[in-house]
């Protein structure tokens, strides 16, 4: 009895890879549809049968311990089999799952569709609800999915009988062998359906506008998607329905504008509130605010109103107000106004105007400043 290394011509340390390689080379050299001579059926045996040994791991392990796995008949295993295609064709065994395949199931996973939703920048403190229209798929009422008209059904398909594979034998230098292919007239669904649904043409399901009412939770913020499970189309045949997603853009606000969860905006004051102080009450998003301006405020002061900015998306709680103040200098005066000017700039001791370091703009300052106050 020959030694199965010495068969193939590699050593005992031989790699998986180096048996390989030596097997395909001794395969096409004495295969019987390559190699005329007498002997070369049964070399082709051993060497096959010597593979069949050593490319498993467990075999060549009792082969080494010196074990009688592996030992007597020809090319009995699958994996000799195998490699007997990869070897001539490059590739495994074809035709997949050969006739042990299942058909295809008409139903099949729907779509996913996509919206955009605008919303005001008052709505995102708080959410708000959406009542949309999405052209979509819906299931046929006609078939119900069926796929059929009413009153008939689908029959198993005469040509693969109910398999949805074609087999075939395609000769080759190992003789006939069988390959499988999806059946040309079912498509590969078993079945056939002889008089389709007039409604949705044999799809089970046709296109509507459907009508739903939608919850935009409190925080999102423009290109924030939003993932609506099972929300989407129907598949084919009544198969489960994709998911939709809602794409978000927060309008642009006149007087407010954001930042992360905080909200900003600027309060112009005049130049006596600003210099005495004042109380002043202004409009929110959410309501009435009552701001207190201390006197001698300056252009770009900061005014924080906690927790009423934006409600976080998640974690809870609000951003921060912020408002930004303007000093605005009035650019006419009456003749008894400048008089009073004058009298109070010749009490009021000032420094005398001098160049100091350059300033920003004002909106330049005011947004320094916002973002890290």
């Amino acid at each position: 009895m020959a030694d199965h290394y010495e068969v193939l011509g590699v050593d005992k340390s031989a790699s998986p890879e180096e048996i390989k390689k030596a097997y395909r080379k001794l395969a096409r050299e004495f295969h019987p549809d390559v190699n005329p001579e007498p002997s070369a059926s049964d070399r082709f045996k051993s060497v096959t049968h010597a593979y069949d040994v050593l490319s498993d791991p467990r075999q060549r392990q009792e082969y080494d311990q010196g074990g009688s796995a592996g030992f007597g008949g020809g090319a009995q295993g699958f994996g000799g089999f195998s490699d007997i295609f990869d070897t001539f064709f490059g590739g495994g065994a074809p035709g997949g799952g050969g006739s042990g395949a299942a058909p295809r199931s008409r139903k099949e996973r729907g779509g996913d569709a996509l919206l955009r939703v605008e919303v005001d920048l008052d709505e995102v403190i708080f959410g708000t609800k959406r009542d949309l229209e999405v052209n979509t798929a819906i299931l046929c009422d006609t078939c119900e999915g069926t796929c059929c008209a009413p009153g008939t059904r689908a029959v198993v398909c005469d040509i693969c009988h109910g398999s949805g594979q074609i087999q075939r034998a395609v000769r080759s230098l190992l003789g006939n062998i069988m390959t499988s292919s999806p059946c040309g007239t079912c498509r590969g669904y078993g079945t056939v359906i002889p008089s389709p649904c007039p409604t949705c043409a044999g799809q089970g399901r046709v296109r509507a506008t459907r009508k739903m009412t939608v919850d935009i939770p409190a925080g999102v913020d423009t290109g924030l998607r939003l993932q609506l499970p099972n929300q989407g189309e129907i598949g084919p045949a009544g198969g489960p329905n994709g998911d939709l997603y809602l794409e978000i853009k927060v309008k642009h606000h006149e007087v407010y504008s954001r930042n992360g969860d905080d909200l900003m905006a600027t309060l112009e004051v005049s130049m006596v509130d600003a210099v005495l102080g004042s109380r002043v009450r202004v409009d929110a998003l959410d309501g009435e605010l009552d701001l207190e301006l201390k006197p001698g405020t300056q252009s770009a002061d900061i005014i924080t109103v906690k927790d009423r900015g934006v409600s976080k998306l998640r974690g809870g709680g609000r951003g921060d107000l912020k408002i930004g103040v303007q000093v605005v200098t009035p650019t006419k005066l009456s003749g008894k106004e400048q008089e009073l000017m004058r009298q109070f700039a010749g009490s009021h001791k000032s420094k005398a105007p001098h160049l100091a370091e350059f300033q920003q703009g004002l909106f330049a300052k005011l947004r320094d400043r916002f973002l890290h106050v």
